[in-house]
């Protein structure tokens, strides 16, 4: 039977200093427009892939939502008790019931970190440069270093000229090998503010003799003043930049700011506390993760680690131990997260500790019948089968298979209720789909198949394709986020809306999720 509760026991819920997991289980679209600030992405489309990573204590105290105008959270309440979770409460009214009660709802992602970063510039006064200023700097070919504390990828699509590439999880790492005079001016960039003002206020909190600024909005202030951007950047750091000359400074501040310091035995012992959620994060890169982690350890890159931390830890309050091989990046991030309310340790020794944990238990994907795409093909042409896509929205735009219709898990039931003929689910993610099936098509006289291969296999058989940049509809899109999404499509005007809203977030808050974070005042703040 689904248990639910009214937004005043949830908003004490999330302030008595227990964990909980609060969980938006909307697509990402609509999450994207309106959610509680603390809220999870959880789409319900992906519920069974991500649930047992982002929240992998199973009695936990959770509380799921949804808009309230649909059943969208007491569904996904009955496949969270599925699978096993004994402690799932549903909010009455969803986000209609706590914007009525006096609660604020926030547009837009990864609400906390970029919240925090509009705090730290404030108690920090983190100095900064415009983009006309560096401009000048490098028009006259003065002795400047541009890092960009974004991912790769992010990079990729634009970035600062002159700039390299290095996330901010490894600046602490890799800065004095990118930068080795202690006199040259270091400038971090982001797309907007918040990993500018971070990446910056980290050099100077370990105590970097060179003069460090964050660029004023990021590779979006820079348009907005008509510079030139790059795109399709591949410089980045070498795969041999990192040193340990930070390795002190990096210490001092984990214990300036009550890092702890943890042995491969506490970890052990905290994993058997089945009252507490323990996270083991190993902070370094994709390669360095790939290439060997310790058993039990989820990736989560340190700049990510800090700026988009909803997309790998899902319950509040819970333990995240940190580790590296390195000594330098671990404790860096951890006293940010520190800052950020999160209880951060390190794990003394590393990847060295010998440390091995249990991995979080995953339910297997229910199996679906597949069919190959020449087959496929031959029974579309005799109309016997009909084809739905759960791909993400804009990639149906972009290409699909010819008499496909898009559809996505919490629709799937709805759109398809006068369908009789035989169904052929196609798909990116097979789990995906093989899980949409056993929850939203159950019971059919036949049960669906699913393409092998996917696309890519339809489109290896030379087989057509077909775009439709109008279907589905901007309104049937709930898994895309159209907030402010040309921001980096020449749309000034998307720029600015987004700078806006970045600058805006402290006064949403209240006094008690502006109280969770745990900055220093500015007299206190090292190097400020």
């Amino acid at each position: 039977m689904t248990s639910f509760i009214d937004p005043k026991t949830l908003k004490s819920w999330l302030h008595d200093g227990g964990e909980i997991a609060l969980l938006d289980v909307r697509e990402h679209g609509q999450y994207g427009e309106a959610h509680l600030f603390y809220g999870i992405p959880l789409p319900f489309s992906r519920l069974e892939l991500d649930a047992p990573r982002l929240v992998p204590r199973r009695s936990l105290r959770a509380v799921v939502y949804d808009d309230g105008d649909c059943d969208v959270a007491e569904r996904a309440a009955r496949r969270l008790a599925a699978l096993g979770y004994t402690g799932v409460h549903v909010l009455q009214g969803g986000t209609r019931a706590w914007k009525i009660a006096g609660h604020a709802l926030f547009a837009g992602v990864n609400l906390p970190s970029k919240t925090f970063g509009e705090l730290a510039e404030e108690a920090y006064h983190t100095p900064r440069v415009s983009a006309d200023q560096l401009a000048e700097m490098l028009g006259r070919k003065e002795k400047v270093v541009v890092l960009d504390g974004r991912p790769v990828s992010e990079f990729h699509k634009m970035n600062i000229p002159t700039a390299t590439c290095c996330p901010n999880g490894e600046l602490a790492y890799r800065v004095r090998r990118l930068v080795p005079d202690t006199t040259t001016p270091i400038v971090i960039n982001c797309a907007g503010r918040t990993r500018s003002i971070i990446g910056a206020q980290t050099l100077i909190n370990l105590g970097l003799p060179n003069p460090v600024y964050a660029l004023e909005n990021g590779t979006q202030g820079w348009y907005l003043n008509d510079h030139a951007l790059e795109h399709g950047g591949t410089r980045r750091y070498a795969a041999d930049s990192g040193n340990t000359d930070l390795r002190p400074a990096a210490k001092a501040l984990a214990e300036r700011f009550g890092v702890p310091t943890v042995s491969a035995q506490t970890v052990r012992q905290w994993a058997g506390d089945a009252s507490r959620t323990l996270f083991l994060c190993d902070v370094r890169t994709p390669e360095e993760f790939a290439a060997g982690t310790l058993p039990g350890a989820q990736h989560t890159p340190g700049g990510q680690l800090m700026q988009a931390g909803d997309q790998y830890v899902g319950v509040r309050g819970a333990r995240l131990v940190l580790f590296d091989n390195d000594g330098v990046r671990a404790p860096t991030i951890a006293h940010w997260l520190r800052q950020m309310g999160h209880e951060a340790s390190v794990l003394e020794g590393g990847l060295a500790s010998g440390l091995s944990l249990a991995p979080a238990a995953a339910p297997a994907a229910p199996a679906l019948s597949t069919i190959d795409a020449q087959a496929l093909s031959a029974r579309l042409a005799q109309g016997d089968v009909a084809l739905v896509d759960l791909r993400p929205s804009m990639q149906f735009r972009a290409g699909h298979i010819p008499q496909a219709r898009w559809s996505i898990r919490p629709r799937l039931a709805d759109d398809l209720k006068n369908e009789t003929r035989q169904l052929v689910l196609v798909a990116d993610d097979d789990a995906l789909a093989a899980w949409a099936a056993a929850s939203e098509l159950a019971g059919l006289s036949h049960a669906p198949l699913l393409l092998a291969g996917g696309m890519a296999a339809w489109r290896g058989a030379g087989l057509p394709v077909e775009a439709t940049p109008a279907l589905p509809t901007d309104a049937d899109c709930i898994d895309y986020l159209f907030f402010v999404h040309d921001r980096h499509d020449g749309n000034k005007e998307a720029a600015r809306c987004y700078l806006a809203w970045e600058t805006g977030l402290v006064a949403q808050l209240d006094a008690q999720e502006r109280s969770a974070f745990r900055l220093p005042v500015a007299s206190e703040s090292p190097h400020a």
